[in-house]
């Protein structure tokens, strides 16, 4: 089924818009989630906890893009219940990607700061479009999707030590773009 019908059915509060969802999004929203948490159990409550958002979010929200938006808040919901179940610091490979990119993405919960946010997801976006399509996918593989360096330089057919010097300079590319367009880090 087309996105379109789907949030249709979101709007007018039909209960198949979330069979639809599940059937056409579960394995990629599991994907995602797993990338972060690497727990199967928690994935599917985040991946559940995604449906329910969409549920009580649409309407007023109408999302253009399903998969994306659907992926946004199952992201976004890994993250917390990563931080929630790590807030000791222990060490958890989704560490290691949350902390590169953490260094240059600034986190906040007031009005302003979510307008910030705003602003900053569309300068960023701006940025990923005018990459080269390889280094694109390779960021959003990285920081969307949570892949180890050492799989994505398997796909690469490169070592992880390559990569990851590879990955500073798309992030240290990122940060001076994000700087030129005046947003303070």
């Amino acid at each position: 089924m087309e996105d379109s019908k789907i949030v249709e059915l979101f709007l007018t509060r039909d209960e198949t818009a979330i069979n639809e969802s599940k059937a056409k999004y579960g394995r990629l929203l599991h994907s995602i989630a797993y990338g972060i948490l690497a727990n199967h159990e928690d994935c599917e409550e985040c991946v559940s906890d995604t449906f329910y958002k969409a549920w009580t979010n649409i309407p007023p929200e109408r999302p253009e893009y399903l998969s994306a938006y659907l992926g946004r808040i199952v992201r976004n919901l890994s993250i917390n219940l990563w931080k929630a179940n790590h807030a000791q610091k222990r060490f958890h490979p989704a560490d290691v990607f949350l902390d590169e990119i953490g260094d240059i993405l600034p986190v906040g919960n007031s009005v302003e700061e979510e307008i910030d946010a705003r602003e900053l997801a569309r300068h960023i976006s701006d940025w990923l479009r005018a990459l080269e399509k390889e280094e694109r996918i390779l960021f959003l593989r990285r920081y969307w999707y949570g892949q180890s360096l050492k799989e994505l330089a398997h796909a690469q057919n490169t070592t992880a030590n390559k990569l990851a010097g590879r990955m500073y300079r798309l992030r240290q590319n990122l940060k001076d773009s994000l700087e030129q367009k005046g947003i303070s880090l």
